[in-house]
């Protein structure tokens, strides 16, 4: 006699939106009339908004009309197939200026309208960045380890050298003297504030609410720094802990918000603080070969003057700065912390317009609460 066959439970099998919205691809689905009538997940983090509040805006009204894009979708309705298009700039107020390659093909049953795929280049430059972002971390830390030997006992002796000078000096001489003793312990402090890079101890992590870190960057913000600019909320209540340390959080937020502050114009200074969630972006974990999700984005944006284009590439360098009186490590300080978090910083700007945005790993079920 034949055993009988064992049955399996049946598979799920999931509906079309649910493939659209795991994949990191943008798609976009428009009528004939050039209104939006779909897209998924991607597409809505590219535009910066959801379907809900987009759906039947007109193509036109987030992209400028003479965008490439605009030809792309006419060539596809006049040779009734696909067309695609590597290297195409969509540039936007909404988006910033971004590398794509654009597909388009029309949608079948539905005359007229297009279904349209956008891929950004961008993301391979801001792993890149990553990578640079982590070398700056490391050579700071090495460089910080040999000031604090080799710079911070020469000056406690120069100090002590002028302060006995100073009790025997004229007038005259002691505001020599005194000049000596401002300027050992400025120099005392910055090797103090490098000496933050040479910390190397286990990062202590649990789960933290980065809204209530943000909550707090924004009080702290608001009574000092920032008390002349407008700091908006735009968050996601959804979201899940960040795998992280809070003090440390608190930090990099604190550090991106006081250059956005001090970026800003004295009249019509405005800050905004997001949150948001992003699937598909993955990085080594430093010193190890695992990759860690990044779903959780962070951002906060300026309406200052942008920063220089040739500061680009090092911005995240040790003593690069456009400030008259900047030391040039803040940015850094927030590189390497985002990097012990193993996380991603990336920035886009413009005139009026600069965003720092932040990938954080999330709480995982295998992870234990540190706190």
């Amino acid at each position: 006699m034949k055993s009988a066959a064992k049955t399996r439970p049946p598979e799920p099998s999931p509906d079309a939106l649910q493939v659209l919205n795991a994949l990191p691809l943008a798609v976009i689905t428009v009528d004939g009339h050039g209104q939006i009538r779909a897209m998924n997940s991607s597409a809505e983090q590219f535009f910066e908004s959801s379907l809900a509040h987009l759906e039947g805006t007109a193509l036109n009204e987030l992209l400028p009309i003479d965008s490439p894009l605009f030809a792309l979708i006419d060539q596809a309705r006049a040779e009734g197939g696909s067309v695609s298009e590597f290297g195409v700039t969509l540039d936007s107020l909404r988006t910033g200026p971004r590398a794509m390659t654009v597909q388009v093909a029309p949608l079948a049953d539905c005359p007229g309208w297009m279904t349209i795929g956008l891929h950004e280049h961008s993301m391979a430059v801001k792993l890149g960045r990553q990578l640079v972002q982590r070398g700056a971390a490391r050579s700071v830390t090495a460089m910080a380890a040999m000031l604090a030997h080799e710079v911070k006992n020469p000056l406690s002796g120069i100090r002590g050298a002028a302060q006995l000078l100073e009790e025997n000096a004229s007038q005259e001489d002691r505001a020599l003297t005194r000049l000596i003793c401002d300027e050992t312990d400025r120099i005392r402090a910055l090797v103090d504030r490098m000496e933050s890079f040479s910390d190397n101890r286990p990062l202590e992590r649990g789960a933290v609410n980065i809204h209530r870190v943000l909550e707090h960057v924004r009080r702290l913000a608001e009574t000092g720094f920032a008390r002349h600019a407008t700091i908006a909320e735009h968050y996601d209540p959804s979201l899940p802990d960040v795998w992280g340390n809070r003090d440390q959080l608190i930090q990099i937020f604190l550090n991106l918000v006081k250059n956005a502050a001090e970026a800003c114009p004295r009249e019509g200074a405005e800050i905004v603080l997001a949150t948001a969630y992003q699937h598909g972006v993955r990085l080594a974990v430093p010193g190890g070969e695992a990759r860690v999700h990044l779903p959780l984005v962070v951002s906060v944006t300026d309406n200052g003057g942008g920063i220089p284009e040739d500061l680009w590439p090092n911005l995240f360098d040790p003593f690069v700065t456009t400030k008259a009186n900047g030391s040039g490590l803040g940015l850094a300080l927030v590189a390497k912390m985002v990097a012990d978090h193993g996380g991603l910083v990336e920035f886009d700007s413009r005139p009026r317009h600069t965003v720092f945005r932040v990938h954080l790993p999330v709480v995982s079920s295998g992870e234990v609460d540190l706190s």
